[in-house]
C-alpha cells in the first residue's frame, strides 16, 4: 500500500471534486506498493475552494529513486477544441495542457534550484476519470500521459510504467521528500491518545509553523501568542527539527507531563524534552542529589535548586522552546533563560485562553511578538459556538475545512445520571462511526476529584486511564482498557477526532470556567459531545443547539 501524505484523508467527508480526489487516493493507496509516496492537497485544503497542491496539480507520486510524477485530475466534463482540452468553470475556461505545463515548469524550477548538480526527473499525467477523450492526439498532451474514463481502472498500472520502482539513490529521494513536505507544510500534529503510534500530518493553511520561522531578530527572542489549534506545538517540532539539522542543541520545555511524553516520542533524535519540573529533577540528580517525593515540599525544593543553578557547557542549549508558556511562573522563565547560550535563540509559545491555573501574564520585555488567531484543528461549528460563548471580544477564526455538525449536549441531574448520560455519549460516538481508539473521554474535574477516577469500566467499556505511576524508564502507566479517559488538565495540548467532555459542573460562568470549557471543547477535531449538569447547561444557552 502506498504511503499517503498527509494522513487523515479517510476521515474527511467531502463533496464534489474533492470527493472524486479522495476516491483517487483510495485507488492510489491500494494500487501502488509502499515503495511509492503520494503527496496530495485534499485533506487540509479548503474543500469548497478546490485548492490543489501546486497550482493545478492534485497529486505528486515519488518512487524510491526520488523521481516524481505529477497528476492533474480533471473531474466532470471537458471540451475538446482545436487548441486542445478545455475545462469550463462557469463563464471562464482553462486550457488543460497549458495549466499542466505551467505547474510542471514552476515546480521543476524550484526543485532544480535546491537539487544543484543532481538531475531532476519530473513527469506529468492528466487524469480525467469521468470523460472519454475522443481525439487524444489533438488534446495538446502526449496520449501516453492521459488516463481517461476508458482507462480509469488502469491508473496505477500507468503510473508504474511511467515511474517504475527504480533503485533508490537515497540522497535524491530524501531531498525530494523534504521538498514536497515543505511545499505542503507538513508537520506532525499532536495525536489524540498518549502512546498512539500513528503520527497525523496536517496542512496548516497560512501555517504558523512556516511564517514564524521566517522571522529574524537579534537577539532572537520570539513570543508566539496563538489560539488552540493554531499550530504552536507543530511550530515547536519544526524548530526542533531545524535546530538538529543545523547542528544546534535544542531544549523543549512545557508544563504538562502528557504533552512532554508525547513530544519526546516524536521529536528528532538529539532533542532534550522535559516538563519544567522534570528538567529540575534531572539537573538536581546530575548534581549528585536525589529528591525525596514522599516528603512535603519536594517540588518546591527542586524549584529552589533551579533558582540557584548555573549551567555549564554540557547543560547550555543553543535553542530554547517553551511551550504552554501561560502556565509558567515568572522566575521559571529567568531560570530557563540562564540555560541558553549567549547567542542562543528562544521561543515562547502561549495561549492565555488555556491558562487553567490562574497564572499572572508574564512580562517579556524586548521580545518580538507574533499573534495567531486561526484554529486549524477544530470544526467551524465548535468555534462558532465558542465565539458566541466567549463574547464579542473573541476573534477566533476557523481554518479547518470541516464543519463538524451540531455539538451534542446531554444533561444530567446527579451522579447516577452522569454515568448514564456519559454512556449515552459513548454510544453516540460509536454510532457516528468513530472507533474506540478515536474517542477521548475528557473530564471537567481533575483526576484527584473526578467521579471517574476509581472506575475501570463504564458499562460495557473498559477504561484506559493513567494510574498515577511511571515505569522504570519514566513512561506513564495506563490501565489496559480500550476507551481513553483523562482530565482536561492532562489532555491540554492534545486532540482526538471525537471528544466526550463530561462531568461539566460549575456554580458561576466566570473567566476560569470559560477557559476550562475552551480547552476541553477545542480538543475535538471532528465531533464534540458535552455531558453537563442541568443547572450549568442553563448558563450555556448561547452554546446549546438542541436538547437530546
Amino acid at each position: 500500500m502506498a504511503r499517503i501524505h498527509p494522513d487523515g484523508w479517510r476521515e474527511l467527508q467531502a463533496t464534489g471534486a474533492a470527493a472524486r480526489e479522495i476516491e483517487t487516493l483510495h485507488s492510489l493507496a491500494s494500487g501502488l506498493s509502499d515503495a511509492y509516496s503520494v503527496y496530495h492537497g485534499v485533506h487540509w485544503s479548503r474543500v469548497e475552494q478546490g485548492a490543489a497542491l501546486f497550482g493545478e496539480i492534485d497529486f505528486a507520486i515519488v518512487n524510491p529513486a526520488g523521481q516524481i510524477l505529477l497528476i492533474e485530475q480533471k473531474s466532470g466534463f471537458l471540451d475538446e477544441t482545436p487548441e486542445g482540452l478545455v475545462k469550463r468553470y462557469g463563464p471562464s475556461e482553462k486550457h488543460v495542457s497549458v495549466q499542466l505545463a505551467r505547474s510542471r515548469d514552476a515546480l521543476l524550477g524550484r526543485l532544480t534550484r535546491i537539487a544543484g548538480s543532481r538531475p531532476v526527473h519530473l513527469d506529468a499525467l492528466l487524469y480525467c476519470p469521468d470523460y472519454h477523450v475522443k481525439a487524444p492526439g489533438s488534446a495538446g498532451i502526449d496520449p501516453s500521459r492521459i488516463v481517461d474514463a476508458g482507462r480509469r481502472d488502469q491508473l496505477a498500472e500507468v503510473i508504474r510504467s511511467l515511474l517504475p520502482e527504480a533503485p533508490p539513490p537515497l540522497a535524491m529521494n530524501e531531498l525530494v521528500q523534504r521538498f514536497l513536505a515543505d511545499e505542503l507544510r507538513l508537520v506532525p500534529d499532536v495525536s489524540a491518545v498518549i502512546g498512539q503510534s500513528q503520527v497525523l500530518y496536517t496542512r496548516l493553511s497560512g501555517g504558523l509553523a512556516w511564517w514564524a520561522r521566517q522571522i529574524d531578530c537579534h537577539p532572537f527572542r520570539l513570543r508566539v501568542t496563538g489560539t488552540a489549534g493554531s499550530g504552536k506545538t507543530q511550530l515547536a517540532l519544526n524548530v526542533l527539527r531545524d535546530a538538529v539539522a543545523a547542528g544546534r542543541r535544542p531544549l523543549y520545555v512545557c508544563y504538562n507531563r502528557p504533552l512532554a511524553d508525547h513530544i519526546a516520542r516524536i521529536a528528532p533524535a538529539g532533542c532534550r524534552v522535559a516538563t519544567y519540573h522534570q528538567l529540575c529533577d534531572r539537573l538536581y540528580r546530575a548534581s549528585g542529589q536525589v529528591p525525596d517525593f514522599s516528603r512535603p515540599g519536594a517540588f518546591q525544593a527542586l524549584e529552589a535548586f533551579m533558582a540557584q543553578y548555573q549551567a555549564d557547557a554540557d547543560d547550555a542549549c543553543d535553542e530554547l522552546i517553551v511551550d504552554e508558556g501561560q502556565d509558567f511562573q515568572p522566575d521559571w522563565k529567568d531560570n530557563l533563560l540562564r540555560l541558553l547560550k549567549p547567542d542562543g535563540r528562544a521561543w515562547w509559545l502561549e495561549d492565555p485562553m488555556q491558562n487553567l491555573y490562574g497564572r499572572a501574564p508574564l512580562d517579556l520585555p524586548g521580545w518580538v511578538g507574533l499573534r495567531a488567531e486561526v484554529n486549524y484543528r477544530s470544526p467551524k461549528d465548535i468555534l462558532e459556538r465558542l465565539n458566541r460563548l466567549l463574547g464579542p471580544d473573541s476573534a477566533i477564526r476557523a481554518g479547518s475545512p470541516i464543519n463538524g455538525g451540531a455539538v451534542d449536549i446531554l444533561t444530567y441531574h446527579d451522579a447516577a445520571g452522569l454515568m448514564e448520560r456519559t454512556k449515552t455519549a459513548i454510544t453516540r460516538g460509536l454510532g457516528a462511526g468513530f472507533r474506540k481508539e478515536a474517542i477521548a473521554l475528557i473530564t471537567y474535574r481533575g483526576r484527584e476529584h473526578s467521579r471517574f477516577t476509581p472506575l475501570d469500566r463504564l458499562g460495557p467499556h473498559s477504561l484506559k486511564a493513567f494510574t498515577g505511576a511511571y515505569d522504570l524508564l519514566g513512561a506513564p502507566v495506563y490501565t489496559s482498557g480500550d476507551l481513553f479517559i483523562d482530565s482536561v488538565y492532562r489532555f491540554k495540548g492534545q486532540s482526538a477526532p471525537c471528544v466526550i467532555f463530561t462531568e461539566i459542573d460549575f456554580a458561576e460562568l466566570d473567566a476560569g470556567v470559560l477557559r476550562k470549557l475552551f480547552v476541553g471543547m477545542t480538543r475535538a477535531t471532528l465531533k464534540l459531545i458535552l455531558v453537563i449538569t442541568e443547572t450549568s447547561a442553563q448558563a450555556l444557552k448561547p452554546l446549546i443547539d438542541r436538547e437530546p
